[in-house]
């Protein structure tokens, strides 16, 4: 079965953005193909890096991960409402990081 790529970003208040990589590509392909103007955006990383690092308070974390074919941006939406924390860490375990700010026990002063 083929991989799904997504690309989510979320911050110390919950999940902000999901793209779904593979779609967004294989739409843009077709409708070069086509010769039409592509409908669907592919994710633009540096907009994302850049509210991440503009907003350091929120502690963004962006990664990359691969999910079964079958897999939509609907049922990662629902993995956070569901359970934020174990969406988390498991797409920090299954993924790949992009950007984090997120903060670590050791640096935290006062808790």
């Amino acid at each position: 079965m083929a991989d799904h790529q997504f690309v989510v970003m979320w911050d110390c208040n919950g999940l902000e953005y999901i793209g779904d990589v593979t779609q967004a590509e294989q739409s843009r392909t077709w409708s070069a193909l086509k010769g039409e103007p592509a409908t669907v955006n592919i994710p633009n990383l540096m907009h994302l890096k850049l509210r991440a690092q503009y907003n350091m308070q929120r502690h963004y974390e962006i990664y990359f991960f691969n999910a079964t074919d079958g897999i939509t941006a609907e049922d990662i939406r629902e993995m956070f409402e569901a359970s934020p924390q174990m969406a988390a860490d498991t797409i920090r375990r299954i993924g790949h990081c992009f950007h984090s700010d997120r903060v670590r026990e050791d640096e935290v002063k006062i808790r």
